[in-house]
Parts: structure tokens; sequence; C-alpha cells
């Protein structure tokens, strides 16, 4: 589909994704229409569809954006040498770099039930392919003898889910900083996981 002679899709694209992104996580996807998204970005409707074929691949792209995103971050990382470095690492990581998104979060696992069955089957893939990233490191662990999580698949949820938390509740300037935060879930994932 042409775009508007004078349109700049470097500019108006990604306005349309931030403007998605913030309409989504405050009012949900279902709740939210194109109309919306093409008010909080100053352009017409009918104008949304030369950037985006429709709300569900919006919805997409910005899960996929976000998990790809993710996945990239934590696989350029320097790899800590040990498990427990390695664990430890991953733990920070995951909370300082969900903290800076809180939006993109809640969307990311607030609206699955939202994609279409295509749509989710790749998410739930990068998903996957992220939760492996913990559960080769606790995998590492049982063999190094530093870990003894008793089903590392299960235990991987379970740490992404309590790492995940910090997000609904921490606020920056609270009781305590985030370094105190950090140091405190190092604890509980570690007893967590048997180290």
């Amino acid at each position: 589909m042409a775009r508007t002679h004078g349109s700049h899709s470097d500019i108006t694209g990604p306005r349309i994704r931030d403007a998605a992104l913030r309409l989504f996580a405050r009012h949900g996807y279902a709740a939210v229409s194109m109309r919306q998204i093409a008010a909080e970005v100053g352009v017409q409707a009918g104008a949304l569809y030369n950037y985006i074929p429709d709300k569900q691949s919006l919805l997409f792209e910005l899960m996929q954006g976000h998990m790809s995103e993710t996945i990239a971050a934590c696989e350029a990382r320097p790899k800590a040498s040990g498990a427990l470095a390695r664990l430890r690492d991953f733990m920070g990581f995951h909370i300082r770099f969900h903290l800076a998104r809180p939006d993109a979060v809640f969307i990311a696992y607030m609206e699955l039930r939202n994609l279409s069955p295509e749509n989710f089957a790749v998410i739930e893939g990068l998903r996957q392919r992220y939760e492996s990233l913990l559960e080769s490191i606790l995998t590492e662990g049982i063999h190094e003898g530093t870990l003894a999580p008793p089903d590392p698949k299960l235990a991987t949820r379970a740490v992404i889910a309590m790492l995940n938390g910090v997000n609904t509740w921490y606020r920056e300037g609270g009781r305590l900083t985030l370094d105190e935060v950090e140091a405190i879930y190092w604890d509980m994932v570690r007893r967590a996981v048997g180290g």
C-alpha cells in the first residue's frame, strides 16, 4: 500500500508503535481502537493502514519486537564463568532490562490471549528461546554441582515469574534501592534453585 505523499515512515511508524504500546498498556488491547491510536499520533485513522495492516499485526509487532530485543540484549552480554555467576548476571539483567520497559513487559505477558493462533505460536517460540537461556544456566549448575533445582524447566518459569513481579511494585525512591532489591532477590533466587 502506498504511503501518503510527504509522510515520513521512519517517524510516523515508530510514533504509531509508541502510541499503541502506551494505550494497550493503559487500557488493554481489546479496549483500544485504531481511531484512538490515530488520535494519539495525530493522523487520520485511515492513515494508520499505510504503516500497519491491522490492530492484530500491531500487537504482534510490539510483542515480537520486545521479545527479540530482550533475547538479543541478553545474548550479547559477556558470559560469566560458572553457573552461579551466570545466574546472578541473568537475574540482574532481567530485572533492570524489564524495569526500563514496563509497558512492553505488561503487554508481552497480559495480552497473549489476544494473539491469533499463528502469532501466539511465534511469540511462544520466542518466550521459550528466552527461557532456554536461563534453563541452560540451571542445567549447567546441576552438572557443576553448584545448583540443585528439582526440575530445571519449572524452576526457570518460577524464577522468571518472580523476577517479573519487580515490575509491578518497584518504584524508584521507594523504601529499597534497586541494588538492595537485587541483593534480596538474588538470595531468594539462589535458594529457590538450590544454590
